[in-house]
């Protein structure tokens, strides 16, 4: 069944590398976004990193364009999902995002409005959490709206009592808590069984049954396809946990036991800190991981039902296609269990795009953030951007540029800070008052801190001069309250 939906898929994907229109002939192509929550850029297959199966992403990175350096922005609150959907659907950057939101809803400026207004049949399903909207007063259709993240009895404990409130934190701590406590795939723990289907599955019933609609119409149309996976609690079906056997699994290279200011740049009582015990050990780290390889590739099943639905339309040589996610996720890396930092892991995404005029087996380094798609998908369909802060990635996809920002901003609170420009990256602790400096190139893991290398000293000042220029740039609210407190 498996290898049937992936020749469909290559089938698809066939049909764009092979056209020869270009955007001018095609001036109002549907655009198809799917977005995915808690996934790190280094979670597809062929990107060659991780040993996972997602073999209907794959074939978006073998025939479409991959931006190897895609970002989010940062996030003003622990949710950082919650900052990186607002600051893409208000089109707006981090510290505007919120107001931008407020402002985009009353002059109907929200991305699917201007999709709308551009003549677009809009359609959403599945995670929003967008604060101050809901996405009923958007779309033309909205169905299975789903909130921040799925509740399960880590939230509220069993009607029963024989799962307590937080049943599902802090595990494993070792094998026999293993063998007695949570597991994935037992639907009683609700969660993403809540209704009796998994929620990604609702996602691919819902998209296949909106395609089949637009199958019959002459309207283009914008899908916003929202999955709640990766996102913990990470259930899966057992068949999925059962590919990969911890002793296929590998532990992070940058694996600690505890991050050492883990304590002032997020929390250690932080939710998503607490998913692991304290210190992290190998087979947590271990046991995590697989439940979010299984939950991805369960999810990347459902996006190939998509696909599938899409060739059946007729429409798939008329259709772009955008694969992301909202922020990364460090599931053991550096000691951290959630997204909540600005090591790669946590702020870099997938971004895969297939369309009719973009070349197959592209991949892109230009550093780009994740809510661009809103403008490019606006430029596609010839709608307006204006107040949009974000850029749009046709000039990159073409070959018409090869930069597009000369360097990426990241933020969490008032606890982090981070630039991240050519080979450099430099991450500031406000609260910690702790400098790290890291050459990308030569240390993609992160690893090795040269803030404290007398020899990059001027590197070091470099960098915390081109943070500062940034945060003046971005309206930091870190930088008002430092000029404040200098007054």
């Amino acid at each position: 069944m498996r290898k049937t939906g992936q020749l469909i898929l290559l089938g698809i994907i066939s049909s764009f590398t092979f056209l020869i229109s270009s955007f001018g002939a095609s001036p109002r192509p549907n655009v198809v976004f799917i977005f995915a929550d808690d996934m790190s850029y280094e979670t597809i297959g062929a990107a060659g990193m991780l040993d996972i199966d997602t073999p209907n992403l794959d074939r978006l990175v073998e025939n479409g364009a991959s931006f190897t350096h895609a970002y989010n922005m940062g996030a003003w609150g622990g949710a950082v999902c919650a900052a990186s959907r607002s600051m893409l659907n208000s089109g707006r950057f981090v510290w505007q995002a919120q107001s931008g939101v407020k402002s985009g809803v009353k002059s109907k400026s929200m991305w699917s409005q201007r999709m709308q207004d551009a003549g677009y049949q809009t359609y959403m399903t599945g995670k929003w959490h967008v604060p101050g909207v809901e996405p009923e007063t958007l779309f033309n259709i909205a169905k299975n709206v789903r909130g921040g993240m799925p509740k399960d009895f880590r939230n509220k404990g069993s009607a029963d009592g024989t799962k307590p409130k937080g049943y599902g934190y802090d595990r494993p701590k070792d094998e026999e808590d293993y063998l007695n406590g949570w597991k994935p795939w037992d639907t009683t723990n609700g969660g993403f069984w809540e209704g009796g289907t998994h929620w990604s599955e609702v996602v691919a019933n819902d998209s296949v049954e909106f395609l089949d609609a637009a199958a019959k119409e002459d309207k283009p149309f914008f899908m916003y396809l929202a999955f709640n996976a990766s996102h913990d609690p990470r259930q899966s079906p057992k068949e999925y946990i059962d590919r990969y056997p911890l002793d296929r699994i590998e532990l992070p290279e940058n694996f600690l036991p505890q991050y050492p200011y883990a304590d002032k740049v997020c929390g250690l009582g932080l939710r998503d800190e607490k998913l692991m015990p304290y210190p992290r050990t190998e087979f947590a780290v271990k046991v995590h991981r697989q439940e979010y390889f299984a939950l991805i590739t369960h999810m990347d099943d459902q996006i190939g039902r998509i696909f599938q639905a899409l060739e059946k339309t007729g429409k798939a040589d008329n259709t772009y296609i955008v694969f992301t996610a909202d922020h990364g996720l460090a599931c053991g890396h550096h000691g951290f269990s959630g997204k909540q930092n600005m090591y790669d892991h946590s702020v870099r995404v997938p971004f895969l795009v297939v369309g009719p005029d973009v070349k197959p087996g592209v991949k892109i380094d230009a550093p780009i953030y994740l809510q661009d798609v809103m403008a490019t998908s606006l430029e596609l369909a010839g709608a307006s951007v204006d107040g949009v802060d974000f850029k749009s990635l046709l000039p990159l996809l073409r070959g018409e540029a090869d930069e597009h920002y000369p360097e990426i901003y990241g933020a969490y609170m008032n606890k982090q800070r981070m630039i991240t420009k050519g080979d450099w990256k430099f991450i500031y602790y406000p609260t910690a008052n702790v400098e790290r400096l890291f050459n990308l190139t030569k240390d993609p893991n992160e690893m090795n801190d040269l803030a404290g290398n007398p020899e990059y000293a001027a590197q070091l000042s470099r960098m915390r001069g081109e943070l500062t220029a940034l945060s003046k740039e971005l309206d930091d609210p870190l930088m008002k309250k430092s000029a404040k407190k200098k007054k």
